[in-house]
């Protein structure tokens, strides 16, 4: 049996196509005009006006001046070093608290929950945390970029929602064999979880890599500032100048703006990369980690 559309049905279709084009036109373009910016002319596209479809010229003069920067590779190190370090950490320690409040015989969990649950809302504030990781001898460390935000509140929430979802009765039969709680956690509960494990990978990543105000906050030292840092001096402190030695005076301004532009594709290409290959696990995680069986 086959069902005909009716008129207002092929209407509304046809508007959600169109809507959904133009939204994902909305979305991409300002990447797509950053990257044809950074592979076009100085001089052109200074001079150009309107949108751009197409590099006017091409120069990969701003990629090599960006590469050649010693900051933004500094920065490209530290960066790596605070994302892959750091999201261990996180999960390492949300996975523990998870599976601790997950469990039915963990005394008062509930209260602990609502404490966790408090700090979502209310914090201590910008001071009281620089005071403390002052007094903590991490100031100006990369301690103070890995440890102080070594749990997310609302992801340890979706993995203990994802860990109460798995039977119990796998447990227990483990526990009949003799295991105890880091066996049953690290070769029953962890396996089981992989698409929660993924999304929260993804998650502290990003957060870690798009991160900058902490380190403008708590680092002093260069050397120890992420790409992040480095790219909202180039942007926005307009510190280009080291970058443009062999540049004509008149062409140091048309240069810095493709230098801008190509910063920013650096800055952001190695997540774009990264996401695909954990997108799928996305969703699916999610909604293991929101909805309990």
């Amino acid at each position: 049996m086959t069902y005909k559309r009716s008129t207002g049905e092929k209407v509304f279709a046809c508007f959600n196509v169109c809507f959904m084009i133009l939204l994902c036109f909305a979305t991409l373009y300002p990447f797509i005009y950053i990257l044809f910016a950074s592979l076009s002319n100085p001089a052109e596209i200074a001079s150009y006006r309107g949108l751009l479809f197409l590099p006017q010229g091409f120069s990969l003069d701003a990629y090599k001046a960006v590469i050649e920067n010693p900051m933004v590779m500094t920065g490209y190190r530290n960066t790596l070093l605070y994302v892959v370090g750091g999201t261990l950490i996180n999960l390492f320690m949300t996975t523990l608290g998870a599976y601790a409040l997950s469990r039915p015989h963990v005394y008062f969990k509930n209260h602990i929950m609502l404490v966790i649950v408090i700090t979502m809302v209310f914090s201590g504030g910008l001071i009281p945390s620089f005071l403390l990781i002052n007094n903590l001898g991490m100031l100006n460390t990369p301690w103070a970029l890995l440890l102080p935000g070594a749990i997310n509140s609302f992801n340890l929430i979706i993995m203990r929602t994802a860990f109460q979802s798995i039977p119990v009765s796998l447990e227990e039969s483990a526990r009949i064999d003799g295991a105890n709680d880091w066996t049953i956690m690290t070769r029953i509960i962890i396996p089981l979880s992989m698409p929660v494990i993924a999304v929260m990978i993804l998650w502290y990543a990003v957060g870690h890599w798009n991160s900058y105000f902490n380190a403008l906050i708590y680092l002093r030292d260069r050397e120890l500032f992420p790409l992040q840092l480095v790219l909202r001096e180039i942007l926005i402190s307009n510190s280009t100048d080291n970058m443009m030695t062999g540049a004509a005076t008149g062409d140091r301004m048309d240069i810095g703006i493709t230098i801008k532009y190509a910063t920013i594709i650096v800055s952001t290409l190695p997540i774009l990369v990264l996401y695909p290959f954990l997108q799928k696990y996305f969703v699916h995680g999610v909604m293991i980690g929101a909805l309990k069986e």
